[in-house]
């Protein structure tokens, strides 16, 4: 058994106003639906809930009945795709395309620890980072992300969880930069910081550190995840178009670039926590998924080579802190 306590935080009141008011103005033709979706899951209550494990698990299959599982799995079928995972509702296992326990594990003894910490997931998906921050005992999480698909998933998971101090804003980095969430934000920064998978996707890399500067405190941690390419200090690559098939990959840098970006953002003690080629093993197919992930990506002739020619991807995670 997990346990999640609420913290005594004023925020807890005066957040779910201010996030009603976010949803109030989203104009994405798809959101109905999806709302729908989270409407109609069934109303179960968990008798256990496990959030550090690698398996994101609420409840059991003996908490609710056949036909109650059922029509979860089809209200959460229409959240598809479900890209961050594994999860596994009251039996029910969402198996999907990215193993990010993998991830997890690569990082956990290295940042420092999260107990009683206040924490800001840049980027966060479907929250499963955040459902194990909370497992490794994180005070408070925000999650930041304006794909409102991948919200509505975090909002339907935390519908089981209705007092867990996880909430998510549907926007990005630079609105909350810019006070789109003032208040509920700690007044002297977040202790801990994560950007995963996202500084790669911003035009102006340096820019986005910056902007996870202003919400770190002075001695917090930022935890920064990255696509990189072997190469020297000033080596960056910017694909042509796109990258294993993604769209808005604006800048890979190698690891030294990476760092030399960190220490004129005004961080120190800047060390890579972990560098690791990203295997099928890790991001796949299943029936939770897109019908292609990484195997259709690469060279099918050299794997160590994606589909335009470019090296594989290869992931480097770095920890350091503000002044």
């Amino acid at each position: 058994m997990n346990s999640i306590s609420v913290p005594p935080d004023g925020n807890r009141q005066i957040f779910p106003a201010r996030l009603a008011r976010c949803y109030d103005n989203v104009s994405h033709g798809d959101f109905p639906g999806w709302a729908d979706a989270v409407n109609g899951l069934p109303e179960i209550s968990p008798l256990a809930v496990n959030l550090d494990a690698d398996t994101i698990s609420i409840g059991a299959a003996s908490d609710c009945s056949p036909s109650q599982r059922e029509t979860m799995r089809r209200q959460l079928q229409r959240l598809l795709p479900w890209r961050k995972g594994p999860f596994n509702l009251f039996g029910l296992e969402i198996d999907a395309e990215w193993r990010s326990d993998m991830k997890w594990r690569r990082l956990q003894d290295s940042i420092a620890p999260l107990s009683g910490r206040t924490v800001l997931d840049v980027g966060c998906g479907n929250g499963y980072y955040g459902w194990r921050m909370l497992g490794a005992g994180a005070h408070r999480v925000v999650g930041t992300d304006p794909t409102l698909r991948y919200v509505m998933q975090q909002r339907a998971v935390a519908k089981y969880l209705p007092d867990a101090p996880f909430d998510i804003l549907p926007f990005t980095l630079e609105t909350l930069v810019a006070g789109g969430a003032e208040s509920v934000l700690p007044a002297d920064g977040f202790d801990t910081v994560f950007s995963m998978g996202v500084i790669y996707h911003r035009r102006d890399p340096e820019n986005h550190i910056r902007d996870l500067l202003k919400l770190l405190r002075p001695g917090g941690e930022l935890v920064l995840e990255s696509l990189v390419i072997d190469g020297k200090q000033g080596a960056v690559l910017q694909p042509r178009d796109r990258y294993a098939r993604m769209r808005n990959i604006w800048a890979i840098p190698s690891i030294a670039t990476l760092k030399n970006w960190l220490s004129d953002a005004g961080l120190t003690s800047i060390e890579v926590a972990d560098v690791s080629v990203t295997t099928p093993a890790e991001q796949r197919v299943t029936e939770w998924t897109f019908e292609q992930s990484l195997s259709d990506f690469l060279d099918p002739q050299n794997p160590r080579l994606t589909i335009e020619g470019y090296p594989a991807p290869k992931r480097a995670i770095m920890i350091c802190s503000k002044r």
